[in-house]
């Protein structure tokens, strides 16, 4: 249960409150069996003062103006970890027959004007490929940047970082994965916390036909090019050896399911899902198989086993053929080998938005520099955000680059990014740590100072400390840290620490007054070598 002073709210007016249970965390909440393998109906009654408004995953509400009491009751059966509660300075508005948006009244504009009317269009399309829409309602509530994780597909009532809102793809693709977990996650669960990509890589698979109804195949090849590029990152830094990267993973006694969750459980879960449409011959046959597993299972919780079992007898020509012993890509290794997926999907169909990436990529990074060659080849205003990120990604792969390239990326893009979202802008800030490019670190300096969510400060603060630059990464956090949720400034705190005796908290007013003027201003140094000089910072004061 997460309690937020206004401070932490947009509009700094009431206090606000929200839970997330996901994965084993509602136990804290109510008392309940918390295990994906037991689902019930529930039925609740929250009082609450006048002004604030209070929603729950739940099909059926009223309110009793006059006692300030609201009453919820979901009529389907649902595993605990799905009840949810917010409850602030909310209103709404519909954007579509069975939708409407809640937020906070200064977001309540952006929300409608980048949702309204498409959201409808989703569900039309994914009940098109995989059934009846069974909730009733499709509402989206828009949380504060202290909201642990990007999105929750509470039933009824997706949870989303309000930070996502000026990213526009990025927000498409979340809220058509939270719209997928309807029927993969939420009707059809997977009854054990080892096996959650029965969930996820079933969900991103349908949320790729959904966008690849909707928005094409070129544009969905290049979310899944993206994806794959992180999913073969986290394998580069974790080993393929690694047990995590299994998708029937042991959990240990004592340990947090959540912890168990990566990019293995996505996308190798997707790799995985892809295979079994491929041996179907047409995707369309295997839409037509999900439909069934839905309507079979739907509102239980079930095996690997359920659903091989399943699609084997939906498809008897293919269980003839023992297609789940074909060498090299049997069943029980794609479930129990660590590694890569053991097949990926051909993603040819995206090449003209994937190609300009990498043709761009290799005028950057092949010696030597022809810097006005790579400069004027591509207007990145131009580009999709996903072959903007994509493209920074390999850059950051690639860093520490020679000091050559970063000073010419810098000249030629650093001011076009500026007014690029957040999930553009964060990317190329860590290339500037990487790279120790002083030039451009009041631009960090600045982000920092106005993000408050775990995606936009915990990736920067691990590269600041990672490098030289932890001092220059205390200052910040010492101004900061008065406008980060507890929890958020735990983890920041933490990362801080490493190598050094554990930090204290501090009162931050007592840092402004009795330490000097920071060095790295707000604007770019006027030093005619371009460095900016940093000093040690007093973690005692």
């Amino acid at each position: 249960i997460w309690w937020l002073d206004p401070e932490l709210t947009y509009g700094n007016a009431k206090p606000f409150v929200f839970t997330q249970g996901h994965s084993v965390c509602n136990r804290s909440f109510f008392p309940c069996f918390d295990t994906p393998a037991v689902k019930c109906t529930y039925s609740a009654t929250v009082k609450a003062p006048a002004g604030i408004q209070v929603l729950m995953s739940a099909t059926q509400s009223t309110y009793l103006e006059e006692e300030g009491v609201y009453q919820f009751y979901m009529e389907y059966p649902v595993p605990a970890y799905l009840v949810a509660l917010v409850a602030g300075d909310l209103i709404h508005a519909d954007i579509g027959p069975r939708s409407r948006v809640w937020a906070e009244p200064c977001l309540l504009p952006t929300a409608i004007s980048k949702l309204s009317g498409i959201v409808e269009r989703w569900l039309t399309a994914a009940e098109s490929l995989y059934g009846p829409y069974i909730w009733g309602r499709y509402d989206i509530v828009f949380l504060p940047p202290s909201f642990p994780i990007v999105a929750m597909e509470n039933p009824c009532l997706t949870f989303i970082i309000s930070s996502i809102l000026e990213s526009d793809e990025f927000l498409i693709i979340d809220v058509i994965h939270e719209v997928a977990h309807s029927w993969f996650g939420n009707a059809v669960t997977n009854a054990t916390w080892e096996e959650m990509w029965l969930s996820e890589g079933l969900a991103t698979y349908a949320q790729r036909r959904i966008t690849t109804e909707t928005y094409g195949a070129a544009f969905t090849c290049l979310e899944t090019a993206f994806r794959l590029d992180a999913l073969h990152r986290q394998m580069k830094l974790l080993g393929e050896d690694n047990p995590v990267s299994k998708l029937q993973v042991k959990l240990e006694p004592g340990v947090n399911p959540s912890n168990l969750m990566n990019l293995f459980t996505y996308e190798k879960g997707y790799c995985f899902v892809y295979y079994l449409s491929q041996l179907c011959g047409d995707p369309r046959h295997f839409d037509s198989f999900l439909r069934a597993y839905i309507e079979k299972y739907k509102f239980t919780s079930v095996v690997a086993q359920d659903l091989l079992d399943s699609f084997l007898n939906f498809f008897p020509e293919l269980k003839e053929q023992c297609v789940e012993s074909k060498a090299g890509l049997e069943f029980e290794r794609w479930l129990n080998a660590t590694g890569p997926p053991l097949a990926e999907p051909d993603l040819s169909q995206g090449s003209s938005l994937t190609r300009p990436v990498e043709t761009l990529f290799k005028l950057w990074t092949t010696e030597p520099l022809d810097s006005v060659a790579a400069a004027s080849s591509v207007d990145l205003t131009k580009w999709r955000t996903f072959q903007t990120v994509l493209f920074l990604d390999r850059l950051l792969d690639g860093s520490p680059l020679p000091h050559e390239v970063i000073k010419k990326l810098s000249e030629c893009y650093s001011s076009q990014l500026d007014s690029m979202n957040a999930e553009i802008r964060i990317r190329w800030l860590q290339i500037v740590v990487r790279n120790d490019y002083y030039p451009d670190l009041y631009k960090v300096r600045r982000f920092l100072e106005n993000q408050m969510s775990r995606m936009y400060t915990i990736p920067l603060y691990e590269d600041l400390c990672t490098g030289t630059l932890k001092s220059f990464a205390l200052e910040i956090f010492y101004q900061t840290q008065n406008q980060l949720h507890p929890n958020l400034r735990k983890t920041i705190q933490q990362i801080l620490s490493q190598g050094l005796n554990p930090l204290p908290a501090i009162d931050t007013t007592a840092v402004t007054t009795d330490t000097p003027a920071m060095v790295l201003e707000d604007k770019v140094s006027e030093a005619t070598n371009g460095a900016i000089s940093l000093r040690d910072v007093n973690v005692s004061a």
